[in-house]
């Protein structure tokens, strides 16, 4: 069941930091998911550094760290992926 949930939580953040993000991002929705995972992960050491891990009630902090590391990453994934891209049709 933990891997559904991180599935479910990448997802949302990933369509969340993609909503955030300025213009258009071109990396398919399955990437963004996996970026979104990789923010969810980065936002929860990032709280654990922070001493906010857990909290009474609805950890606000953690998820707010966890939906910045997504944005930077789906930011800076989406460029790698636009490059990576554009590197394969100058080939062709």
């Amino acid at each position: 069941m933990g891997w559904l949930w991180a599935i479910i939580v990448g997802f949302v953040l990933g369509l969340l930091a993609k909503a955030i993000i300025p213009g258009r991002q071109h990396s398919p929705l399955w990437l963004t998911t996996i970026f979104g995972i990789i923010g969810a992960i980065v936002g929860n050491a990032l709280a654990r550094a922070f001493g906010i891990e857990e909290t009474a009630g609805i950890d606000w902090g953690r998820h707010a760290l966890q939906l910045a590391a997504a944005v930077v990453i789906v930011f800076l994934g989406d460029m790698a992926y636009t490059a990576t891209l554009g590197r394969r049709k100058q080939r062709t």
